[in-house]
């Protein structure tokens, strides 16, 4: 039972990541996707900081960098051209491949050996998303695709590595949260200072979007991702993004009128059966210990919390 609370808290991330298309296309000016990042990570970031009333110590400044790069910094840039550059059904795909590369590094990197239930369960996730979002007009950019690899493949790295160096003794994953949002957000800056210039002025419907995107789409949303990645496997976290691109198509068709052909229904029912079926196999599988663990004897384990304390 405590699983399973875990992981539906976990997949409102995902699920408020849905929305992100609907409100930018909504409310935002467009053609800023860059100075959307900042006001998505870099405030949040701030806030969360200020909450947890704690600064990183030591090691933790560059780590915190590192994991705020990948999981924000670099992500978000790298997300937005694919989505420039190349349809959004394929932009969508590319990132529902997401959990392949964490299938691949958590073994690598943590010790996760996958079930062949749970790449199954990956690789079909990704063909159900397909279903629903590609269309037949679609084309490629090479361009775009090679910056959506590498973005899902960033936040593939980042959700390893979030799991593999886990959290200081003492800190809880909101301070953790709050460190990489501001790393990426800074990150971030220069990048759209250069691209797209000067900040557009921002009238009421904006703020009240990038309030949004701020505490609910970013805030909240990565607190309780980075919390799943502390109480679960790498996989098994990760085998929830499938659930952001369903969100989007749920969301166009309730509320911006987009309709939903037979085939998009059927591959819904595909992706959410397989997202289902991922929990279940990660669920079976026993938890491994990490490089890092096994490394050191003197780890103390709270198994209550299924987190290692240094």
């Amino acid at each position: 039972m405590k699983r399973f609370a875990t992981v539906a808290l976990t997949a409102l991330a995902p699920i408020s990541w849905g929305s992100t298309y609907a409100v930018a296309t909504e409310l935002l000016p467009p053609d800023r996707p860059l100075f959307t990042g900042v006001m998505r990570a870099l405030p949040a970031g701030l806030l969360l900081t200020a909450l947890a009333r704690t600064l990183p110590k030591g090691e933790w400044w560059w780590k915190s960098a590192v994991l705020g790069i990948l999981n924000i910094g670099a992500f978000f840039p790298l997300l937005f051209l694919s989505a420039y550059r190349l349809p959004g059904g394929v932009a969508a795909v590319l990132g529902a491949a997401g959990p392949l590369f964490v299938v691949g590094l958590a073994a690598l990197v943590l010790g996760e050996r996958a079930s062949l239930r749970t790449v199954l369960a990956a690789v079909v996730g990704a063909f159900g998303v397909s279903m629903v979002v590609l269309t037949a007009e679609a084309g490629l950019d090479a361009v775009g695709v090679i910056a959506g690899v590498i973005s899902s493949a960033s936040m593939g790295a980042g959700t390893v590595m979030t799991k593999r160096w886990g959290r200081p003794e003492g800190v809880g994953p909101l301070a953790m949260t709050g460190w990489q949002l501001t790393a990426g957000g800074l990150f971030i800056i220069p990048v759209a200072a250069l691209v797209e210039g000067a900040p557009p002025a921002l009238d009421g419907k904006a703020l009240l979007g990038y309030g949004y995107m701020m505490l609910i789409n970013t805030g909240i949303a990565y607190w309780l991702w980075f919390r799943g990645i502390g109480q679960l496997t790498a996989t098994s976290v990760t085998l929830l993004g499938p659930l952001s691109p369903l969100t989007a198509a749920v969301i166009g068709w309730a509320a911006l009128g987009q309709a939903l052909s037979p085939v998009q229904l059927v591959g819904m029912a595909i992706a959410f059966g397989a997202t289902v079926a991922g929990q279940l196999a990660a669920a079976r599988q026993p938890r491994p210990f990490s490089s890092t663990e096994q490394n050191n004897q003197n780890i103390s384990m709270d198994l209550t919390d299924e987190r290692v304390r240094r």
